[in-house]
């Protein structure tokens, strides 16, 4: 290591497995910027869903061993490399893709993926827009194409992902309909833009939907876990309607002609198939959404970098979520 190279603490990933796999490491060395790059100083730091389905080594996209996980930060610029010309150090800002990860002190992003974090948002609101909101915004505008006047069902509607939709669907003039396991969670999704909520804990909630929306149905479904809900989801569509996919945690049997009558349709969003052009048009509507006042991230759990375990622990294992899960540096 060269002499005068500074030092950080980072969580670093050795070998796929359980949330015992993230290490705390306190001598990993300050990455520096190159060209078209910022260096970050991390003040929060998302955990996200699939941050557990990588680190378990299940997950399509493998990075190669070790990394540090996280992409979703919030903080302070450092240091630019060379050619940025729209950032400087002090400036406050948020990415939803670091390249060297980001439950660290410091991390990297290519500038074309980092926005200024406006004032009225902190830290830790920052660290939870990226991955939620530019999910939620393409499931809805993009993979869904949703139109003022229909109505969408956040199944699953109080975690990161959830919140976002709501308050994105509701901005767009759509009828929101949300459910959530928990009254807190219920609460809050009333809270973030819902017109109605189900407690999806239930066993009849199904049926109390249906009355909701009576004959037409719904027009589109943001789901958070397919593998227990797509049968039900096919059930609840309007004509032309579609489930739009954005987790599942194992397969499902589904009868095939229950999409049929109603010329329905079953789409899979990944965010990382957006475009560069995709994520400047998603970036413009959310910096629009922060500066109106629409967009509010409502934070959940907060854990220091060392319980890095402990957080990625309960995301796949809490009881219902409510808000995003932050890890603070």
């Amino acid at each position: 290591m060269a002499t005068g190279q500074k030092l950080m603490r980072a969580i670093r990933v050795f070998e796929f497995g359980g949330p015992e796999v993230l290490k705390l490491q306190s001598d990993i060395a300050i990455p520096i910027p190159k060209d078209h790059q910022v260096l970050i100083k991390v003040h929060a730091c998302g955990v996200n869903p699939v941050e557990t389905y990588i680190r378990s080594g299940a997950y399509s996209r493998k990075p190669a061993l070790p990394y540090t996980p996280g992409t979703d930060v919030a903080g302070v610029i450092e240091a630019v490399g060379y050619n940025v010309f729209a950032f400087k150090k002090g400036d406050r800002v948020f990415t939803s893709s670091t390249i060297s990860g980001g439950y660290a002190e410091y991390a990297i992003a290519e500038d074309h993926t980092v926005y200024t974090l406006p004032e009225k948002l902190d830290f830790k609101q920052g660290a939870a827009v990226g991955i939620p909101y530019f999910t939620a915004f393409r499931a809805l505008l993009h993979s869904a194409r949703v139109k003022a006047g229909e109505n969408v069902l956040v199944h699953g509607a109080s975690g990161g992902v959830g919140l976002a939709a709501c308050q994105i669907a509701r901005a767009y003039g759509l009828k929101v309909l949300g459910t959530a396991g928990t009254e807190e969670g219920q609460n809050i999704v009333l809270q973030n833009g819902a017109h109605e909520v189900f407690n999806h804990r239930e066993v009849n909630y199904i049926d109390k939907i249906k009355k909701s929306v009576g004959e037409k149905g719904i027009d589109v479904i943001i789901e958070m876990l397919a593998n227990v809900n797509l049968s039900n989801d096919l059930n609840l569509l309007s004509r032309g309607g579609r489930v739009i996919i954005v987790g599942s945690r194992g397969p499902i049997e589904i009868n095939p002609r229950d999409t049929m009558a109603k010329e329905s349709s079953i789409i899979g969003v990944a965010l990382f198939s957006s475009t560069k052009a995709e994520f400047q048009q998603f970036a413009a509507a959310l910096q629009a959404g922060m500066e109106i006042g629409w967009l509010r991230p409502v934070i959940g759990s907060q854990y220091p970098l060392e319980k890095a375990a402990q957080a990625h622990e309960n995301i796949i294992h809490s009881s219902g979520a409510t808000g995003k899960m932050i890890l603070l540096l």
